[in-house]
């Protein structure tokens, strides 16, 4: 309980557009999400980092992007 109160995240959704390309599972449209987290010790920055999720559109299923 007292870790919880220490650190803390932050989420917020930057911008959604649509990728190329379609889902495997229904044949949707896939999304692409830009997502921001914070990372804050002591309400003091401590990590930043920017991530773009793949979802569809369709079923919200969340997508892996493989090389």
């Amino acid at each position: 309980m007292c870790l919880e109160l220490v650190y803390h995240e932050e989420k917020r959704e930057l911008g959604r557009q649509q990728a190329p390309g379609m889902c495997p599972y229904c044949g949707g449209k896939v999304s692409a999400v830009d997502i921001e987290t914070k990372w804050l010790f002591c309400f003091l920055p401590l990590c930043f980092k920017v991530k773009r999720k793949y979802s569809c559109s369709s079923c919200d299923r969340r997508l892996v992007l493989y090389y």
